[in-house]
């Protein structure tokens, strides 16, 4: 973990928000539907609202009508993954390779050129726009 990351639990708190929190540091998923980065669309860089860690370009995302930012490609180290069980069959999940902030899963039903499919939590991911 990075030297300016927060090292314990009081500190994630003081750091992130009740909800952002609950998602980057225990696994909790936001409504469908909720985050405002579902309609964003213009050229930038999306990453870790924890950490600030690049994870996509703007150009990996697409429409999956799922309720969640999706993204077909992931940038290089961006994330490390585990399988999960809690809904009693395996399922990617991906977490920052940063912070280990918990970002949402990764499904093989995505469009070319992967045919994957990140879904995040968009709670957990923060927009930085291309500068023109």
């Amino acid at each position: 973990m990075a030297d300016d990351l927060p090292r314990d639990d009081a500190e994630w708190r003081e750091r992130l928000t009740p909800e952002q929190y609950q998602v980057l540091r225990h696994e909790a998923t936001e409504r469908p539907g909720s985050s405002p980065l579902n309609d964003e669309w213009r050229p930038g860089t999306y990453v870790c609202a924890a950490c600030g860690h690049p994870l996509y370009r703007s150009d990996t995302k697409f429409d999956a009508h799922c309720g969640w930012p999706s993204f077909h490609d992931a940038l290089p180290g961006a994330f490390e993954t585990k399988t999960d069980y809690l809904l009693r069959y395996p399922r990617v999940e991906f977490h920052c390779a940063r912070c280990g902030s918990h970002h949402g899963h990764v499904f093989e039903d995505g469009p070319e050129p992967t045919g994957l499919r990140y879904c995040s939590n968009g709670i957990a991911l923060r927009f930085v726009p291309d500068e023109d």
